[in-house]
């Protein structure tokens, strides 16, 4: 069980109750975390001076020190962020769980945030229509942002760069395993697949001119369903160490391919965009939807990182897994948007 000071403890149960918590009990259980982070539910039961007994929930994050490729910063991002303002742009529908407690430690390079515990629906026990409904709350959200330009968007000093998928994609296409499987006689996808992945490095010059055309909004860059939470009718959305300046339609990238319902993915693709564009053109003009670059920011987060998957897979069942969800970006190319 995670060791907890019970100063800290009572410290953070005042703020979660507003009252004079003396004395609580708790119990840890480990949940889902990021790339290193100890992540626990904390429950038990906070005792006030006069006897008075209230049950709690709450989420412990523990994050170390630790290098992620092209972003350094990223490993205190989420402290950084929780320690600025931009709590305050967040709506009823559309926000990150509250922060009860922060602490740095300057010396061990870690820190720890006291969050609280949304109970809802997560990853792939989320509807099509809780997933599109994260699409249009996203849209919302950046549109306002993008239109109203608050204060403290100019204060965020840790946020990851415009140019990461860029980079993140020129650091895979310079790798030989995956570079040269597609291009090679031993490649074992279909004729289709090899020359969509081939194209995308033809035409990238071209492609990112476009999407560097598209207007630059405060992006999330983890936006799948595993760190989104519908509760309530709201979305809440967790794992904020990724996040940073990119472009219009990123993060709805992420969630129509990341590790979502492969079965439905097309669908996800045709729903989920509109979505989005509709709920940033409630605030700020949105770029034409017809001209939207979503399967184009799909394939180079997505496209040689799938085919790493499939060379290194340990089983037929992993390959096979790898291969249909390229097969599904490629039939999204072809599937007219809903909406």
């Amino acid at each position: 069980m995670t060791k907890i000071k019970m100063q800290t403890l009572t410290h953070v149960l005042n703020q979660y109750f507003k009252k004079n918590i003396i004395v609580a009990e708790y119990h840890t259980t480990t949940l889902h975390g990021g790339t290193v982070g100890n992540v626990n539910l904390v429950t038990g039961t906070a005792e006030t001076e006069d006897d008075q007994k209230f049950p709690y929930q709450l989420v412990l994050k523990v994050q170390k020190q630790w290098e992620r490729y092209n972003d350094p910063g990223s490993w205190r991002r989420e402290y950084d962020l929780y320690m600025s303002d931009l709590g305050t742009t967040f709506s009823g529908t559309f926000r990150w769980p509250k922060c009860y407690y922060a602490e740095m430690n300057a010396e061990e390079n870690e820190f720890q945030l006291w969050l609280e515990y949304i109970d809802g629906v997560s990853g792939l026990d989320l509807s099509i229509e809780m997933v599109e409904q994260a699409a249009l709350e996203l849209g919302r959200y950046q549109g306002k942002l993008y239109a109203e330009q608050p204060a403290v968007l100019k204060s965020l000093n840790n946020l990851s760069h415009a140019d990461l998928m860029k980079n993140t994609y020129l650091h895979y296409r310079s790798w030989p395993v995956v570079y040269n499987y597609i291009r090679s006689e031993d490649c074992e996808f279909p004729p289709h697949i090899r020359q969509m992945l081939i194209d995308m490095d033809e035409h990238s010059d071209e492609m990112f001119a476009r999407i560097e055309q598209l207007p630059l909004v405060l992006n999330h860059r983890d936006f799948w369903v595993t760190n989104l939470i519908y509760a309530d009718g709201n979305i809440a959305l967790i794992d904020w160490d990724t996040s940073g300046w990119g472009y219009f339609g990123e993060d709805i990238a992420s969630l129509v391919a990341d590790e979502c319902d492969i079965e439905h993915m097309v669908e996800y693709y045709q729903r989920c965009v509109p979505a989005y564009y509709k709920g940033f053109a409630e605030y700020a003009d949105a770029p034409p939807l017809a001209d939207h670059c979503v399967h184009e920011m799909i394939l180079f987060v997505f496209g040689y990182r799938l085919v790493e998957g499939y060379v290194h897979a340990e089983s037929d069942a992993a390959k096979e897994e790898n291969l249909h969800i390229l097969q599904k970006i490629y039939e999204m190319k072809h599937s007219p948007l809903q909406g």
